[in-house]
């Protein structure tokens, strides 16, 4: 097995290609880990312009991330085309209706299309045409707006028109002020589509019809969970169960009425910290919801994260549900386990991945022995590598102050606090973490592990060149420059064509899929750019070499 080069050389190798100012401010985003708390790392601060960064923008997060799995709430990108095209189904979430006749939009890309004399006249009216052409053709419960960066730039009011249209068509239009720019990336449009979904769909002020109040004894909501290749489907199976009552996912396999339905449930698991804190930090004013955070991501991570639910509710019967599914799943994982372990053991990986998932995956490696060199987030502020408890001291910058703060008020006649001492203990005895805390990726990370915030391109080559992994988990930009470098990729974001990866099945399937990458042997004939010949030409140094 070839050695692992020294962190610090590395850290030091990779900031040698940036000028020295340039380079002291990178130094702040890449950090060997120590196996503990305290350690800082610099976050969610602009890209340094130049630097090709593997980030999208805030208009991306809020349609492509947080509403893009709601299957019939009908959303209209107010701008160019360009932008238009990021409205289609671009992140394979899935969804299931109940009949044939269930409303389904995720698979439209509608869009304005605004053109010159848009941008010189304003796109007010042709907005209005949209909304009304599109709830003639589909019907639908809600209608979303999303604004891109001519939007903003020139004063189109999306929400003065999706005031107006709401009271023409009789149904809840709501609009996102989610320009491209309105943020460092794309976790700026996280924010601002959590504040509008709680405002418009989840509170009980919200302007939509009143549903009903869900049945079931044990309620919970899963926020954080997307769908991306049905794992929201093996999820909702192992609930139901265990006897678990899942009202609302955010967003995954979602409708307008799940979300609505959000206050009526007694405990939130959040598993994308970073996409969706803000909601059950506001369910929590509100209503009282406790929440905990939780993983589905590897076979062990899920029993704890179920475990954590039958602590929360303390009832025997479902205890012993709990333990009884857990331990079915768990002789097909031991299966799984002792046939792939002898060909993954010893396999290096490194991941840089969006939202939770640099973490969450570093479990479902290790439990097939792998080993992880380094990891990172492309969009997350400190408190997802550092742990909550340092939100306190971030300092809020000027880009962050373009999203809209909110000001959310305890229900009086609704609110009731599910949250008790004693279940806080029993979370706790399972984790270490209790109501509302979250430790962070980097307290959980082996010492002498770099731990890179947003990775560039050059930085992502260079690491391959010095530490030769087996693999490199990543998003869909990055990826084929990845495997131009003869080294196998996972794309994490849309997991390429696989998946469920959640839960039990889910990390079968994962590992199964890790197997047959890390150990195809055809990527030993793909040769790197820096291990061709001198002379070679550019043609030749994107041929694969078969000798």
């Amino acid at each position: 097995m070839a050695l692992t080069p020294d962190p610090a050389a590395v850290k030091e190798e990779l900031l040698k290609q940036f000028p020295a100012k340039v380079a002291r401010k990178r130094a702040k985003h890449i950090v060997e880990t120590e196996g503990e708390a305290g350690q800082e790392i610099a976050a969610n601060v602009r890209t340094i312009p130049g630097v090709i960064s593997q980030r999208g923008c805030t208009y991306a997060g809020c349609k492509g991330v947080i509403l893009g799995p709601t299957r019939d709430v009908l959303s209209i990108t107010h701008g160019p085309i360009g932008c238009g095209y990021y409205s289609w189904l671009t992140r394979r979430n899935q969804t299931r209706t109940e009949s044939d006749t269930d409303p389904n939009y995720m698979t439209y890309s509608l869009s304005t299309d605004m053109q010159e004399e848009n941008i010189v006249f304003g796109g007010e009216a042709k907005l209005k045409d949209a909304i009304r052409e599109a709830y003639a053709t589909f019907k639908p419960p809600a209608i979303a707006i999303h604004s891109t960066c001519p939007v903003g730039l020139i004063g189109d009011d999306v929400h003065a028109v999706a005031r107006e249209m709401k009271e023409e068509l009789g149904i809840n239009v709501f609009g996102f002020s989610c320009e491209g720019y309105r943020g460092v990336s794309q976790s700026a449009g996280h924010h601002i589509a959590n504040n509008k979904i709680f405002t418009e769909v989840v509170s009980h002020e919200a302007p939509t019809q009143h549903f009903p109040v869900p049945e079931g004894k044990f309620k919970i909501n899963l926020l954080g969970e997307y769908n991306i290749g049905g794992d929201a489907f093996v999820l909702e199976e192992l609930f139901e169960r265990c006897g678990i009552s899942l009202v609302s996912t955010f967003c995954g396999n979602s409708t307008y009425e799940s979300l609505a339905q959000a206050r009526h449930v007694d405990l939130n698991l959040v598993m994308c910290h970073r996409s969706i804190n803000y909601v059950a930090t506001m369910l929590e004013t509100s209503y009282g919801i406790p929440w905990a955070k939780v993983n589905f991501i590897g076979a062990n991570q899920t029993a704890k994260s179920l475990r954590k639910v039958a602590a929360f509710f303390d009832d025997a019967e479902l205890t012993a549900k709990v333990e009884q599914v857990i331990a079915e799943e768990m002789v097909k994982v031991d299966a799984a386990k002792s046939s792939i372990v002898p060909r993954t053991a010893g396999k290096s990986v490194m991941l840089f991945v969006g939202g939770s998932r640099a973490h969450h995956y570093q479990h479902l490696f290790k439990e097939i022995d792998m080993k992880i060199l380094a990891a990172g987030y492309e969009f997350a502020h400190r408190d997802d590598y550092e742990g909550r408890d340092v939100i306190p001291n971030i300092k809020i910058d000027a880009d962050n102050r373009n999203i809209e703060e909110i000001e959310v008020h305890k229900a009086e006649a609704l609110y009731n606090d599910r949250s008790s001492p004693e279940a806080e203990e029993r979370l706790k005895a399972i984790d270490g973490e209790g109501f509302a805390e979250y430790n962070g990726m980097m307290p959980e990370m082996e010492a002498g592990v770099l731990a890179i915030d947003d990775v560039s391109h050059y930085e992502t080559e260079k690491l391959i060149e010095l530490y030769k992994p087996d693999m490199v988990c990543c998003g869909i930009k990055e990826k084929y420059s990845i495997q131009k470098n003869g080294v196998a990729s996972r794309q994490l974001h849309s997991y390429d064509y696989g998946g469920p990866y959640a839960g039990f099945a889910g990390a079968i399937n994962f590992w199964k899929d890790i197997d047959m990458m890390v150990n195809a042997r055809w990527w030993k004939l793909v040769k790197a750019p820096w291990d061709m010949p001198e002379d070679a030409s550019a043609a030749e140094a994107r041929m694969v070499t078969l000798s």
